[in-house]
């Protein structure tokens, strides 16, 4: 009998933490329920804004993923809870042309991938982490996870989100970073 191969949990170059460091571009923005919006746009049938309580009624989820950060950390296990990326994409109605999402939050921050990406059963937007609202130093009221890239892709502090045809780069991306970002390849710069 074969040996079965099994993948590993930590990508090269990545050392495990059990803390949460905090990496930011610009202040944190202080969170108000009554003012806060979600909106999405772009090439899809039905375009929408949300307030926070009408954000809070859609379908939610829970995912266990682990976490990985450019800068050579990776946290295992997180567990995450919040609305699909598919329930928003399916809400919104998505035209044949969309292929990709720009995804903005505060302080200008944005960042994009491919729906193929971002339609994968493990994404979503993100209000609690393990088990408590998600803190505002770590992307709280909203975040969105993509446990598969490096978190730089992982935005805080989200918006709105645009469906478009073409991809857009993102805040790291016009600085030199990946746009791919796969930690299993150590993709980092383009």
């Amino acid at each position: 009998m074969g040996e079965t191969e099994t993948k590993p949990r930590i990508p090269p170059g990545q050392r495990i933490t059990k803390g949460w460091p905090v990496l930011s571009v610009g202040p944190t923005p202080i969170f108000n329920p009554q003012t806060w919006s979600f909106e999405v746009s772009g090439e899809v049938e039905r375009p929408f804004k949300l307030s926070w309580a009408e954000f809070q009624r859609l379908p939610r989820v829970k995912r266990t993923a682990d976490f990985h950060c450019v800068t050579g950390w990776s946290r295992l296990d997180n567990v995450w809870e919040g609305v699909a990326f598919r329930t928003i994409a399916e809400k919104a109605g998505l035209k044949p042309t969309a292929r990709h999402a720009t995804i903005g939050c505060e302080n200008d921050y944005t960042t994009s991938q491919p729906l193929s990406i971002l339609m994968e059963e493990d994404v979503l937007f993100a209000d609690t982490h393990d088990g408590r609202l998600l803190e505002s130093v770590h992307g709280g009221p909203l975040r969105l996870i993509v446990p598969k890239i490096y978190a730089y892709k992982s935005a805080k502090w989200v918006r709105w989100v645009r469906f478009t045809a073409e991809e857009e780069l993102g805040f790291w991306e016009v600085r030199g970073y990946s746009q791919t970002a796969d930690p299993w390849t150590e993709d980092r710069y383009a």
